[in-house]
């Protein structure tokens, strides 16, 4: 559904489907247009049957003459609890609400204290994606019909630029959720290389893959080790976005690869969900799919490197046993005492290869611990970073794409959790602080001063149950924060 303005309020737009939002209190300017509209009975039937504006809640009324068949009231709440997030909300309600019908949707909502452009994004981005459905693996596809196109009613000529980033960034979140919900017999590390191909001959983007003996040149063997017991080769990732002029920042974007996770010989059981360590690769998703947005959006000044080590964790004869050692690429020696946390060890050599770049700033994302989860549940992912002022940035970068990030610590303290008494380090800590001592883990490959930070995304990027006005299964979370980051200037 494509986003346009429109200069209409409600007591005069036409099309065939209006949404209005409303806050809780009355006499407000939006419900006096309704009054003379559509006369004192609306709002008769509306205390009639007990409609308060809660947030969330909704009525409906099928209107049989005019061009105008249906309006939809949505409750805001309170004003001063209405922000940028409920804006999100309310404009994926107007979207559901459309479901089933064609033409127009004409969007009311209080624009009001909102920067035109922000507000307009916002919105955009949240109807777009709260009509996303896939369909790729039915053998009888389906979509219900929704409306053609949005107009966002009364939206300051401010906010028109700001739709124009809408459908870039929105296509790379859509493809963040549909590398995340493939099943692994569909999505191997070389498809994954594939989909990373293709995205840079069609967007422009530089590319570079790397096979199990280039890896081995590179002296890739934490990486390696976790890839060594799949059928499948690994395939290393690395896409780079070059702005026109000399660039005057340099990024790198690292993500988790894990088509699958069995978890190797510690394998996963009991309430371990293993049918869905399909999604172990949802930071390589969002790496990906924010190198299709912003090779699109362009930013200017910024150069953008995309790194993804892909591989399965599997279990065959020569799978990496429980105690074993290996030596990443910066020559540390890891003691594995746990195969259930690979995903450290892949991104282990990735954060060297990274580091060799020279980057201004790296950020990884991965679905790495189950500590998080516990910590801070569905909607919200981990932060640790060895720069404060790169953490503020992301978090803003969070905020502005409708995402949530939390700033963990990362107490040095907790590291002698990591020691091993044969090799340099082990893979894992005790149990408590599970996910910090991941933190601290990778910190030993980001070599020297280079600000890091490390997303724990493993809550945030699959949902049983829709989700804010979002639809259930792959969230594509990470690609907006990514996107929003990069635009920024990459501030580190």
């Amino acid at each position: 559904m494509k986003c346009l303005s429109s200069p209409a309020g409600p007591g005069d737009w036409q099309g065939e489907l209006l949404v209005v939002g409303l806050f809780s209190q009355d006499g407000d300017a939006t419900r006096r247009a309704l009054e003379t509209r559509f006369g004192s009975a609306l709002l008769e039937r509306l205390e009639a049957g007990g409609f308060k504006a809660k947030p969330g809640s909704t009525a409906s009324f099928d209107l049989l003459d005019g061009p105008l068949q249906r309006l939809v009231l949505i409750g805001l709440g309170a004003p001063e609890s209405f922000d940028l997030m409920a804006l999100r909300r309310a404009a994926a309600a107007a979207a559901q609400a459309g479901k089933g019908m064609t033409g127009s949707l004409g969007l009311c909502l209080p624009l009001e204290g909102f920067e035109p452009s922000a507000a307009a994004q916002a919105i955009g981005e949240s109807v777009r994606l709260a009509g996303y459905s896939d369909q790729r693996f039915r053998s009888e596809p389906h979509q219900d019909p929704r409306p053609e196109r949005c107009e966002i009613l009364q939206l300051p000529a401010a906010g028109d630029a700001a739709l124009e980033r809408v459908a870039p960034i929105c296509s790379g979140v859509e493809l963040a959720r549909e590398l995340v919900a493939a099943p692994a017999n569909a999505l191997t590390p070389e498809v994954m290389a594939d989909t990373a191909s293709a995205i840079a001959r069609d967007h422009g983007l530089e590319v570079t893959i790397l096979d199990a003996e280039a890896c081995r040149e590179r002296g890739m063997g934490s990486y390696l080790a976790v890839a060594q017991g799949s059928d499948l080769p690994p395939r290393f990732i690395h896409l780079i976005y070059r702005p026109e002029g000399t660039p005057l920042r340099r990024l790198a974007l690292v993500g988790k690869g894990l088509t699958f996770d069995s978890g190797g010989y510690n394998l996963k059981v009991g309430a371990a969900q293993i049918h869905m360590m399909k999604y172990d690769m949802g930071g390589s998703a969002a790496v990906l799919g924010a190198a299709r947005a912003i090779a699109e959006l362009k930013p200017a000044g910024v150069e953008v490197h995309f790194i993804v080590a892909a591989c399965e964790n599997m279990i065959n004869g020569s799978a990496i046993h429980p105690g074993d050692i290996i030596t990443a690429s910066n020559g540390k020696t890891i003691e594995i005492n746990n195969t259930d946390a690979e995903g450290r060890l892949t991104l282990a050599d990735a954060l060297v290869y990274a580091s060799e770049l020279k980057p201004d700033a790296i950020v990884d994302l991965a679905t790495l611990t189950g500590a998080c989860v516990i910590a801070l549940g569905e909607e919200i992912a981990g932060l640790w970073s060895s720069s404060d002022s790169l953490s503020r940035a992301l978090s803003d970068a969070a905020r502005s794409g409708g995402e949530q990030l939390w700033a963990m610590p990362m107490p040095a303290s907790y590291a002698d959790g990591l020691k091993s008494d044969l090799a340099d380090m082990k893979n894992t800590g005790p149990r408590p602080g599970g996910s910090i001592t991941a933190a601290l883990f990778l910190k030993e490959f980001v070599a020297g001063s280079i600000p890091w930070a490390h997303l724990d995304i493993a809550g945030t990027v699959w949902s049983d149950k829709p989700r804010q006005g979002q639809p259930s299964g792959a969230s594509g979370f990470g690609v907006r924060t990514l996107v929003e980051w990069v635009s920024a200037g990459g501030l580190a």
